[in-house]
């Protein structure tokens, strides 16, 4: 019981605060101005709880482009360290190239699963707060992703089944990843 109390606590705070890794790497790649110096700016939020881990990173691995490398690699770190101690809790040591595969399967069932909950958020923000910043701000996240299948899709006027398609794409994608691991 007590391993399960401490796996469940481990897997919460390692996908808070990777999530916020992953976020922070996709609002950089997406030019996104994050806004270290306002107090209500999605940064004051994310600073805190990355920049501990971020910042060494950054210092000696530099982003390539508009990818940000040290976020994305401290978020995969996470993952490993999680991995690494849940794997060591219950008396299992793997290899080291399991872990590492492990860890990168971990990390992209922890960004689909990021990119479900923001479309699920997207679409009922749609519907209960319209025109709201929160509403914006996860529309400017969700509509690079939705705007390659709504040129495919045609236009069904008021209704959008964009969100549904992509939300079905990312469950088929975890499902594929489910099977792979």
């Amino acid at each position: 019981m007590l391993i399960q109390i401490t796996n469940f606590l481990l897997q919460v705070l390692v996908s808070i605060i990777a999530g916020a890794c992953l976020l922070r790497c996709y609002l950089q790649w997406l030019a996104f101005n994050l806004g270290s110096g306002q107090n209500k700016s999605i940064g004051s939020y994310l600073f805190p709880l990355t920049s501990w881990i971020v910042l060494p990173l950054r210092r000696v691995i530099p982003s390539i482009g508009r990818f940000d490398t040290a976020s994305f690699l401290a978020a995969y770190l996470l993952v490993l360290a999680k991995l690494m101690i849940q794997s060591l809790m219950i008396g299992v040591t793997p290899l080291a190239v399991s872990w590492l595969m492990f860890a990168l399967f971990d990390l992209v069932d922890l960004t689909l699963s990021g990119l479900v909950g923001l479309v699920f958020a997207s679409v009922l923000l749609s519907w209960i707060s319209a025109g709201s910043q929160v509403q914006y701000l996860v529309s400017l996240l969700v509509e690079p992703l939705l705007a390659p299948i709504r040129r495919v899709i045609p236009n069904m006027g008021a209704l959008d089944l964009s969100p549904l398609v992509l939300l079905l794409g990312l469950q088929v994608l975890q499902i594929v990843l489910n099977n792979l691991k």
